[in-house]
């Protein structure tokens, strides 16, 4: 069993940057696929960024190449997702997931096996 506890997340303005955490619980957390996916309002959840179990593999999606990063900290529980350059269109609920085995880095929802409860992200024009 993992629990997943996102942090981070807040109102700002177009262009600036946040930096969310999500802190897991357990000892195997190296063993799981972190991912984060987003959920605007009217909208299906949307594939944001996925590591591996040790960072040496990153799989990002379109609307977030090149603008936000993740990572990891196995020593301390830890994922992150660095956003930069935040748009409107960023504005959305947050959510970590983890998935087994840690080798894989899936942009589907369907092999992540435990869910944050997310956290609200807002950017303003």
């Amino acid at each position: 069993q993992v629990q997943l506890v996102e942090s981070g997340g807040g109102l700002v303005q177009a262009g600036a940057s946040l930096r969310l955490s999500c802190a897991a619980s357990g000892r195997t957390f190296s063993s799981y696929a972190m991912g984060w996916f987003r959920q605007a309002p009217g909208k299906e959840r949307e594939f944001v960024a996925a590591t591996n179990w040790n960072g040496g593999s990153t799989y990002y999606g379109n609307s977030v190449k090149g603008r936000f990063t993740i990572s990891r900290d196995n020593a301390k529980n830890t994922v992150y997702l660095q956003m930069n350059s935040l748009k409107p269109e960023d504005t959305a609920v947050y959510y970590c997931a983890a998935a087994w085995p840690g080798m894989v880095v899936a942009d589907r929802e369907g092999p992540y096996d435990y869910w944050g409860q997310g956290t609200q992200v807002t950017v303003s024009s």
